[in-house]
């Protein structure tokens, strides 16, 4: 989806014009580092996640590289040629699906039946099973999320859940975050999904839009989370203190 999709822009696109005219304008050479989180907050009275939604807009057209626990660095400047284009963001995605599927929860919990019942609990245990393998994807999350959508016996809801999951992976900056995510260890967590589970198979549409905003609520917790690059060097610095455990308990 192009920047022109809507007339006005989100506020992260605002930012991410300025920071680009900045970059432009010649405030900051290649290997510049952008100022600090903090620092962008204050000076243009935005949110954290606008300015990570900024910043991650920019790593995707190649002009900042972020490492990890130090900030963003310039990486190229823009050229005359260099038109800013904005898709979705993991944020705003998740937003999205915090509305449609607590409201397909809502209506699955009205129709689901055994059989449909018998498929989540097994694809818990699937979600379980990838969380615990350290090269495991989140095939199983996404099914268990499309399973109640197609439970709601509503081809549109189905077709409009997969599609937002589709944009996941389609969207550079929605896929960049995610991966961010991943490497931060931040995995689908299994309580959060039998919570829903329990609410569908009580047949409750209350508690099960409940536990479904909650638990997608929780995903975008995660997300600002999976921003936090003391957050991610810590996770990565965990990872290899285990791996190095396991070589050394099999050498």
């Amino acid at each position: 989806m192009g920047d022109d999709a809507f007339p006005q822009d989100r506020l992260y696109q605002d930012l991410a014009r300025k920071l680009m005219k900045e970059l432009a304008s010649g405030k900051y050479a290649v290997g510049d580092r952008l100022p600090a989180e903090r620092e962008l907050v204050t000076q243009f009275n935005v949110s954290r996640p606008t300015v990570r939604e900024a910043v991650i807009a920019l790593e995707v057209q190649g002009l900042v590289e972020v490492r990890v626990g130090s900030g963003a660095y310039v990486k190229r400047l823009p050229g005359r040629n260099d038109i800013p284009g904005f898709n979705i963001t993991a944020f705003e995605l998740t937003e999205a699906r915090l509305l449609f599927e607590s409201e397909a929860a809502a209506l699955a919990a009205t129709q689901i039946t055994e059989e449909g019942l018998t498929e989540l609990a097994q694809l818990i245990e699937k979600i379980e099973q990838e969380n615990n393998n350290p090269n495991g994807t989140e095939k199983a999350d996404r099914d268990f999320h499309l399973a109640i959508a197609r439970a709601t016996r509503n081809t549109a809801i189905f077709e409009t859940v997969e599609r937002l999951w589709d944009l996941r992976s389609r969207s550079p900056e929605s896929a960049l975050l995610h991966a961010k995510a991943r490497s931060a260890n931040v995995k689908p967590v299994v309580d959060e999904h039998t919570a829903v589970y329990e609410a569908l198979r009580a047949h409750d549409p209350v508690a099960a839009r409940a536990a479904m905003r909650a638990h997608l609520s929780s995903v975008l917790d995660s997300l600002l989370f999976a921003t936090e690059e003391k957050a991610i060097q810590e996770a990565r610095r965990a990872a290899q203190a285990q791996r190095d455990r396991y070589a050394r308990v099999t050498s």
